[in-house]
């Protein structure tokens, strides 16, 4: 009763509080609901990995933005909206590559983005120690490699690598752009439109348009035009970045002229490929230029009755694997991994959908010893075997 009493009480005190203090009970309220709504947006943006990851940017003076050997479309956006993430908090940002870039395509969206991007080949041409790896999470492909430690990790890629600070690996994403502009949406960022400029947003962070376009065509080229591996991620990012989007450096960048050797080297897999139920492989013998391996790979796939396909070529003496799957039964990266992982100097790996692989070649310095030379046949027996699950 005397509880009961008391609340009673403290009750009548309020209600008379309020009657007779209006206005600074309106206040009071306000006053509430702004602490706790700044109190939300402040957790909201500690808790989101776009929030964290632009804050680690803005505490740095120089940072790199590593890609991974001959970069594809869209490591290459990610990088360029990493650097654009940065420099838009005062941080100066170097984006570097080991390796070439030659494929067509690759070649195209360096040139219609008018992209700086500095190739390096040993350790030391590292711009700044504050490392940021896109689109891969092991450093490789140049000299020293081994001994980077990167500071933060964004990926969509399986693997072991982790980072010093913030590591990001989303394996369930189309494609590492997805994340990056996901990192903008977090941020709030304007997509800025191809006739605006970013400094039309008022002074918010802006999305601008060169970084918009190379992300959704990064987005689109990962997953074949979101047919293959896109996940609802995919589609959000790709509607997010859409309105600052610049059509026609689109179409450029998706429409490039196609290389005499590119299509020379497709006609062979097609022409000489060997089959086995609906696996399909075919070695091309040996290429000047090996991105034209994995578009071989490409158009084999999609040929009727065929479900999944690896095709092979050589370069210097180094074999090239890429594989492609829209076999619910064969998971290509695994397969790969599973007959090259067992062969010296070899590797392999990837996505369910798509996968690659090396041999180097092999050497003895001493000149002493023959080399035992890999069997083509026998690998391309191993690759079938793989396909069909007989590992």
């Amino acid at each position: 009763m005397w509880v009961q009493a008391t609340v009673g009480d403290a009750l009548v005190e309020i209600e008379a509080f309020v009657r007779a203090n209006p206005e600074l009970t309106v206040a009071g309220i306000v006053a509430a609901l702004v602490i706790a709504t700044s109190a939300y947006a402040f957790l909201r943006l500690r808790r989101v990995p776009g929030a964290r990851f632009r804050r680690l940017l803005a505490e740095q003076d120089e940072i790199t933005v590593l890609m991974h050997p001959n970069p594809d479309p869209d490591a290459m956006a990610a990088a360029i909206g990493v650097a654009s993430l940065a420099e838009q908090v005062d941080v100066d940002a170097t984006v570097q590559f080991p390796g070439q870039i030659r494929h067509q395509e690759n070649r195209a969206f360096r040139t219609v983005l008018d992209l700086e991007l500095e190739q390096i080949d040993h350790v030391t041409d590292l711009a700044a120690g504050f490392v940021v790896l896109v689109d891969h999470n092991e450093p490789r492909g140049f000299e020293g490699s081994d001994g980077v430690l990167p500071a933060a990790i964004v990926d969509h890629h399986p693997g072991d690598g982790t980072a010093e600070t913030f590591t990001d690996v989303r394996t369930d994403y189309g494609a590492t752009a997805s994340i990056i502009a996901e990192y903008f949406k977090e941020n709030d960022a304007i997509p800025v439109p191809p006739d605006k400029h970013a400094s039309e947003t008022d002074g918010a962070l802006a999305l601008p348009t060169d970084a918009a376009t190379g992300l959704l065509y990064g987005i689109l080229s990962d997953t074949k035009n979101l047919t293959v591996g896109a996940s609802d991620s995919d589609f959000a990012a790709a509607g997010y970045v859409y309105p600052g989007v610049d059509q026609d450096r689109l179409d450029r960048i998706a429409n490039p002229a196609v290389d005499a050797e590119v299509l020379e080297v497709k006609a062979r897999a097609i022409a000489g490929r060997q089959v086995e139920g609906s696996f399909a492989v075919a070695d091309v013998g040996g290429v000047n230029n090996v991105d034209a391996i994995p578009q071989a790979a490409d158009e084999l796939i999609q040929l009727e009755g065929i479900s999944a396909v690896v095709v092979l070529g050589e370069r210097n003496g180094t074999i090239h694997l890429s594989g492609r799957s829209r076999d619910d039964r064969v998971h290509m990266g695994n397969a790969l991994a599973a007959v090259l992982d067992d062969v010296p100097n070899g590797g392999g790996g990837g996505h369910a959908r798509m996968g690659g692989g090396t041999i180097e070649s092999r050497t003895d310095p001493t000149g002493e010893q023959e080399v035992e030379q890999i069997d083509r046949n026998a690998l391309c027996d191993e690759l079938f075997r793989a396909m069909a699950g007989d590992v």
